[in-house]
């Protein structure tokens, strides 16, 4: 058996993309999306999923230059300024010269749970805001912290793809990434496979049916990103331009909803998955 999650990312980091997402689940094939804590339609983001039924889950987030849920004054080394760093290479950067607090990233983390929860969501997973949650020492923070939830979190492992060799750069980030992944992924919390780390953005009805097409028995989640594409784009990420209305139109799509049918793919939340 074939069980599928598939999950939008960045709800809550505005009205348009938040449109979208709920707009996916209301005509396509989406099942659950994660929200950014502290983004600025993350209320009414929370409050519409619930009132349409989506599951939600938490975006542990470290960059785009949000607020963090914990008191600035506590989480230093990760909001120098009072806000995240705007890029995940800043974030890195700062990782690899030794000058981000693991244990400010572990308070961070469970305030951006809790503060999900205050707003009334009921998360059913974790994951990773550009898949930090995988770094070393990082990805031990992030799987306490879902362990002790008792919820599952996912973990990027895709697959190698020729198709891969026409995009060399979202390549690398995505063999960076699962590579990363396979080295720390020994911990208490239960992962669950997540793909479409290379498709990221560009996630258009073609790639998703061959992603679909290559799902082997067992549980995963396909990530996504669609929305409506935000007038003046996207205040926090100056210059982002996804395809939101690519993923969108592909979501929705009456081929891929027979693509599942007809491949017996059971579609379901991470929520069910977990019990």
């Amino acid at each position: 058996m074939i069980r599928l999650v598939i999950n939008a990312d960045d709800l809550g980091l505005h009205g348009r993309i938040d449109e979208g997402i709920l707009r996916a689940h209301r005509e396509g094939v989406l099942t659950s999306a994660s929200v950014l804590a502290t983004g600025p339609a993350a209320p009414d983001a929370i409050r519409r999923a619930g009132a349409q039924g989506l599951s939600i889950g938490v975006h542990l987030c470290l960059t785009t230059g949000l607020p963090p849920a914990a008191p600035p004054d506590q989480v230093r080394s990760l909001a120098p300024g009072g806000t995240f760093r705007a890029k995940w290479p800043q974030l890195l950067q700062a990782y690899l010269q030794g000058r981000i607090r693991v244990a400010e990233v572990e308070r961070e983390f469970r305030a951006q749970l809790q503060r999900v929860r205050e707003l009334g969501g009921v998360p059913d997973h974790l994951d990773g805001h550009q898949h930090l949650q995988v770094l070393p020492g990082i990805a031990r923070v992030a799987q306490r912290v879902a362990a002790e939830a008792a919820l599952p979190i996912r973990w990027p492992m895709d697959r190698l793809s020729r198709a891969w060799l026409g995009r060399p750069v979202p390549a690398l980030k995505t063999l960076l990434i699962g590579g990363t992944a396979r080295l720390t992924g020994r911990g208490p919390a239960r992962r669950i496979r997540g793909v479409g780390t290379f498709e990221a953005g560009s996630l258009d009805e073609r790639r998703l049916l061959s992603l679909i097409d290559g799902l082997p028995e067992g549980d995963h989640e396909i990530g996504c990103h669609p929305g409506l594409a935000p007038e003046g784009g996207v205040p926090q990420e100056p210059g982002w331009h996804y395809g939101w209305e690519t993923e969108l139109a592909a979501l929705t799509s009456p081929r891929v909803r027979a693509r599942i049918a007809a491949r017996g793919i059971r579609l379901t939340s991470f929520g069910e998955l977990a019990s």
